[in-house]
C-alpha cells in the first residue's frame, strides 16, 4: 500500500456512484481516509463497507444535498470535526437525464439538472474553500465531462450546458483562490463504465460496442481510469497544474 495521500482527509460528494467508488479505492489504497458524502444512507453505506482499508486509510460517510448550503456547510464541518481536517474535495455529484430536444426538455429537469451539476459544484466548493484557506490550503478535483466544453451531444442541453459551466468555473475559481494555497481542477470524463453511460433498454454488451465503435480508443473506459487522473490531480505531482480540465475520453473529442 502506497502512502502518497498518508494522514490526508478526503471528501467526495456523489458518494454512492461507480466513478466515486473506484476514487474513494484509490484514495485508500494511497493512505488516506475517504469520506462519501450523498442524500441516500443505504447506498453510502453500501458503499464505504465495499472499499477496502489498510494501514492509516479509513472510510467514512455522511449525508447532505449539495443543492443545499446549509447541508454542504455542515458537511464540511463535520468531516472536519470527526477527521481533524479537509485536504482534498472531489466533487462528483451529478445528474443526466432523459435525453430530449432543447425544445421538449421539462422545464423542471432543467432547473434540477442546473441545481446538482452546477449550483452543487457551486456551493460544494464555497465550504470546502472557506474551510482550505482557513486551514493551509487543499486540492479540489470538480468532475465535469467531455460533454460540454469540449463536444456536444445531440438530446442533451441541460447537461450540455451545465458541464460546460463547471469547467469555466472551475477555471475561475482556480484564478481565485491559488493565492490561498488552494489548487483547483477537473476532469471531464467520456464514456464510461457506469449506469449514466447506459442507453435505455440497452444491455452492457449493446453499450460497450455502441461506445467502441464512437471511440477512437475502440472501448469504454473504466471508473479505475478517471480515478487515476483524479488521484494525480489532487497530489503533489500536480502541484503546478492550476485550473486545467483533464480530458479521459479514449480521443473522443480529440
Amino acid at each position: 500500500m502506497s502512502t502518497r495521500f498518508d494522514d490526508k482527509v478526503v471528501l467526495i460528494t456523489g458518494g454512492a456512484g461507480a466513478i466515486a467508488a473506484a476514487t474513494a479505492q484509490a484514495f485508500a489504497d494511497h493512505g488516506a481516509t475517504v469520506v462519501l458524502a450523498g442524500r441516500d444512507p443505504d447506498s453510502l453505506a453500501a458503499a464505504a463497507a465495499a472499499v477496502h482499508t489498510s494501514g492509516n486509510a479509513g472510510i467514512d460517510w455522511l449525508t447532505a444535498d449539495v443543492t443545499d448550503s446549509a447541508q454542504m456547510a455542515a458537511a464540511v464541518t463535520e468531516v472536519a470535526r470527526r477527521h481533524g481536517g479537509l485536504h482534498v474535495a472531489v466533487n462528483n455529484a451529478g445528474v443526466f437525464g432523459a435525453r430530449t430536444p432543447l425544445a421538449d426538455l421539462d422545464e423542471k429537469l432543467w432547473h434540477t439538472t442546473l441545481d446538482v451539476n452546477l449550483t452543487g459544484v457551486f456551493l460544494s466548493m464555497k465550504h470546502e474553500i472557506t474551510h482550505m484557506r482557513e486551514h493551509g490550503g487543499g486540492a479540489i478535483v470538480n468532475i465535469s465531462s467531455n460533454i460540454g466544453a469540449h463536444r456536444r451531444l445531440r438530446g442533451t442541453a441541460a447537461y450540455t450546458a451545465t458541464k460546460a459551466a463547471v469547467s469555466a468555473l472551475t477555471r475561475a475559481a482556480a484564478l481565485d483562490h491559488i493565492a490561498d494555497g488552494i489548487r483547483i481542477t477537473a476532469v471531464s470524463p467520456g464514456a464510461t463504465d457506469t449506469p449514466m453511460s447506459m442507453a435505455p433498454g440497452e444491455t452492457p454488451a449493446d453499450r460497450d460496442a455502441r461506445i467502441a465503435a464512437a471511440t477512437p480508443a475502440g472501448r469504454i473506459g473504466t471508473p479505475a481510469e478517471v480515478a487515476a487522473a483524479i488521484l494525480w490531480l489532487a497530489s503533489p505531482d500536480a502541484n503546478y497544474v492550476v485550473g486545467h480540465d483533464l480530458v479521459v475520453d479514449g480521443g473522443t473529442s480529440a
